[in-house]
């Protein structure tokens, strides 16, 4: 992207990704640098000498800034760029043992993607993530004479904040609020109906002053249940340090009606002892002092005793040394936390231990390029978990595309070796060779299995009769919950080279569910495995990947609907507008998404979608990528943040709309902001052109002569991020920039050889006048005014005229017998036509053959019959 692009927006770009004004973030380098924690990036807004506002990105390092510390042994946290001293062992020592812990095991994940044929790959994968994403919980408690306890955990990616929420001892909520600091409602959600007792949620485009609220913790949570038996809990959210080493957890309730007390408990193992670290989350009137029992059917294991403060309700403990019996018992949640208050009439909380709960699907994609003898076979494997709070873990796995027949499907863990791999479960005996598929369940899970499971730390292997060690494998990791109607219960479609046509040898793979909602708009969410890997070092470890979802018909060229454009190694959306005819392709089975990358462009990787459907009449609304899903309920908006209010009427952020006042403008929602743009009418070349009384565009007469005729041969195209949309090579636009418009003081063309986006500014032509003038607000470029004479064909009714008749072609009049070339639109001056002027009547013919070579646009002549 050149810097013009840079300049007409007011955010920043760095590393292909936008910051909005005041935002900051640490850069990230890739490989092998990863984060730069000690560099601090912001985006500033810099005024031109025009006095324009303009984005800007500034860096600085902050190392220097770090305070100097007086004790002998600093630590320094993941991270952070500073270190600082330990707490005083005397205060609590069992906190500080949980930290180190932690940080060890933020270390040992790090360290989990490191390849055998590269000691110098270093996980930015993990970094990266961690990075953009911060984690929050909240415990929920009763507001008066309410026994249910809740926990909510959150995870912050930029804008969204995506949150699982588990409950006990009250009735299904039916609503979520949240409460900034005045405690009015900041966003509301309405819970589906359900069975299950957790809740699963999104919420979408957090505004910046809730996004700092956030971080400051200044956000409650609340959650009610119906009118008929209302009941209500709320919390403080809040950051916790436990957040992204826990595995287990533990939500503590009260056996007495309408107490209003409880609590969690956040647990995780250590390496390489059986021991286990917890952390109890208390309300702040919570039990002084207290009495903690780790029990198996009422028998009193374990016990601690200690003093909490209501300023510092959270207490850490280690249970050292689980033996065997116990270890089992933890894996089958048969152990139960107790936290007692010491009195003559104890106040008790309890609860079972379980394997951490989310709405986050685990998830593995196998590829070849991952495997410990990593290759480019063009084969895929696709695997899907779920995990019960007894311990079992359900699988679904398919695999397609190897070279040779599967001898073995295992669950591993990281081999300390090369040749001495860890297998912990075979799946070998639930494969079927026909489907390629193996579906069951492991029952026997230890503890240690659960806990590395949750932390990202186990593979699954396929190995093939060419490949004994592994074909295909895959890391088996959490996918975060986006809120898209998307069946991740079900297997997904997988996506490889091998099902490209003609085959491509790619290491790259990957899966993706879609699916058809009531309204015929299609969801959809991507994975890819091994497009980040490349034999080149010189190119960037992220590659840009397009998906697509394309039919299938052997009697014509297949047709691209551009899903999105990414970068990493996931993609998600909603496509409305889905036209009829691929909405019966979906149906009949003959649809396929594709991820084509610039190494491959006619497609790296696909895979055949079948989605049954009844979607006649295709799909209502606006094409759209983004994965904000607009509210239609007029209360819902009115409640929204981000809801415009215009013409007495509250539209939803991201939504477009024709304005009362003016037809001919198309106005849009963005972010409590309502941005008007004129509606861009295409050139028309005709020779007599109509104008409809309910439309803004003129029409082209139907019985005129067609001048020019733009005929696009797609190949590649480019993605432009600007307005999220394909364009075919060759092509020129101006930008589309959200939230300002159009910026027609700008034009981007599209490289058919690269596939990449060049925008520069327009060169406005050097004019003679002394007093040039913008006849249009919306114009670029200034023209000089016409000159106001008796005898200008301007003032002159040439119908009338005694003089031979003038010709009107575009926006200039010629005279009789006069001639010129054409001047076209993004195209410039048509030296090849001729154009003439007969007695009012304009005629234009090429002045060589049109060129019959293959070439990205044609402009051709095409007469009609008058």
């Amino acid at each position: 992207m050149s810097n013009i692009y840079l300049l007409i927006k007011l955010r920043c770009s760095f590393g292909g990704r936008f910051y909005s004004l005041d935002d900051m973030w640490h850069p990230d380098l890739g490989e092998p640098f990863g984060v730069m924690h000690c560099v601090q990036c912001y985006c500033e807004s810099q005024k031109t000498r025009r006095g324009k506002v303009l984005g800007k990105v500034n860096c600085k390092n902050i190392k220097q800034d770090c305070p100097d510390l007086d004790c002998d042994y600093p630590v320094l946290l993941p991270g952070q760029c500073c270190k600082i001293c330990p707490k005083d062992r005397k205060q609590s020592d069992s906190v500080l043992d949980v930290f180190d812990m932690f940080e060890k095991s933020r270390e040992k994940e790090d360290d989990l993607h490191k390849s055998y044929n590269d000691r110098s790959y270093m996980s930015s994968e993990v970094v990266t993530s961690t990075e953009s994403r911060t984690d929050f919980v909240a415990v929920l408690t009763g507001v008066s004479s309410t026994s249910g306890v809740a926990r909510a955990r959150f995870a912050l990616t930029r804008t969204s904040l995506a949150f699982s929420i588990t409950y006990k001892r009250m009735s299904r909520p039916n609503k979520i609020v949240f409460l900034d600091p005045e405690g009015n409602a900041a966003f509301e959600y309405k819970v589906p109906r359900g069975q299950s007792d957790m809740v699963c949620g999104v919420w979408k485009s957090v505004a910046k002053p809730v996004l700092r609220q956030l971080q400051s913790e200044q956000i409650r949570i609340s959650m009610t249940t119906t009118a008929s038996r209302r009941e209500e809990v709320r919390g403080k959210i809040i950051k916790h340090r436990a957040l992204f080493a826990e595995t287990f957890s533990s939500i503590l309730t009260s056996e007495q009606e309408n107490s209003a007390m409880g609590g969690i408990a956040m647990l995780t193992m250590s390496e390489p002892e059986n021991n286990l670290h917890f952390i109890l989350l208390l309300q702040e009137s919570s039990l002084v002092p207290i009495r903690v029992q780790l029990m198996y059917r009422h028998h009193v294991l374990r016990e601690i005793r200690a003093n909490i403060t209501s300023h510092n309700p959270d207490f850490a403990e280690v249970l050292t040394d689980l033996n065997s019996r116990e270890l089992f018992w933890l894996s089958r949640g048969q152990l139960e936390l107790s936290v007692a208050a010491e009195g003559l009439d104890p106040l008790r909380i309890s609860g079972f231990i379980t394997g951490r709960k989310s709405c986050d699907t685990i998830q593995s994609v196998m590829s070849s390029s991952e495997a410990l003898n990593p290759g480019k076979t063009g084969g895929v494997g696709s695997a899907i978990f779920n995990l019960h709070d007894n311990g079992t873990l359900d699988y679904q796995i398919q695999v397609a595309g190897v070279t040779s027949d599967v001898v073995g499907v295992t669950i591993e863990v990281k081999p300390r070796r090369r040749n001495k791999r860890s297998v912990l479960y075979d799946l070998t005996p639930e494969y079927m060779k026909a489907s390629g598929r193996a579906v069951g369940s492991w029952s026997r899970l230890e503890a240690r299995h659960i806990h590395m499971l949750l932390q990202n730390e186990l593979f699954i292997n396929v190995a093939t009769a060419h490949s004994l060690d592994g074909e295909l494998r895959g890391q088996i990791k959490a996918m975060l919950y986006s809120g898209l109607e998307a069946p991740r219960h079900e297997l997904p479609t997988l996506l490889a080279g091998y099902f490209v046509s003609p085959p491509v040898r790619t290491g790259s793979s990957g899966h993706a569910w879609v699916s058809v909602d009531k309204q015929c708009n299609l969801h959809y969410e991507i994975v890819v495995a091994g497009l980040s890997k490349t034999d080149d070092v010189t190119v960037n470890a992220h590659l840009h990947g397009l998906a697509e979802i394309v039919e299938i018909d052997d009697s014509s060229t297949p047709h691209k609907r551009l899903l999105t454009g990414f970068y990493g190694s996931q993609a998600q959306g909603v496509l409305k507008d889905v036209s009829t005819e691929l909405l019966q392709h979906l149906d009949q089975g003959t649809a396929f998404i594709q991820v084509s990358t610039k190494m491959n462009p006619r497609g790296e990787i696909r895979g055949r979608v079948h989605i049954p459907n009844d979607c006649e009449l295709g799909s209502r609304g606006a094409a759209e990528e983004s994965d904000d899903l607009l509210a239609k309920d007029p209360e819902e908006l009115k409640k929204d943040p981000h809801t415009c209010f215009f013409e007495n009427q509250h539209h939803a952020h991201g939504s477009h709309w024709t304005p009362n006042y003016n037809k001919c403008f198309s106005c849009s929602c963005q972010k409590r902001t309502v941005i008007c743009d004129p509606v861009i009418c295409s050139v028309l070349t005709c020779s007599r052109v109509v104008q409809p009384e309910d439309e803004c565009c003129p029409v082209c007469d139907g019985k005129s002569i067609v001048l020019f005729t733009y005929s696009v041969f797609p190949s590649s195209g480019c993605y432009f991020e600007g307005d999220q949309k394909m364009h075919a090579p060759g092509t020129t636009w101006h930008p589309f920039v959200p939230p300002f418009g159009y910026i027609k003081c700008a034009v981007c063309t599209c490289k058919g050889s690269t596939g990449e986006v060049h925008c520069e500014k327009v060169t406005c032509p050097v004019l003679s006048c002394s007093h040039p003038v913008r006849k249009n607000a919306f114009d670029c470029c200034k023209e000089c005014p016409e000159e106001r004479s008796p005898a200008g064909p301007e003032h002159v009714d040439v119908m009338q005229a005694d003089s031979p008749r003038s010709c009107k072609f575009g926006k200039n009049f010629y005279h009789n017998s006069e001639s010129w070339h054409p001047w076209v639109p993004m195209v410039g001056e048509m030296k090849c036509i001729n154009c003439w002027c007969d007695v009012s009547i304009y005629l234009c013919t090429y002045r060589d053959p049109i060129p019959q070579s293959t070439v990205t646009i044609y402009i051709y002549l095409l007469c009609l019959q008058m």
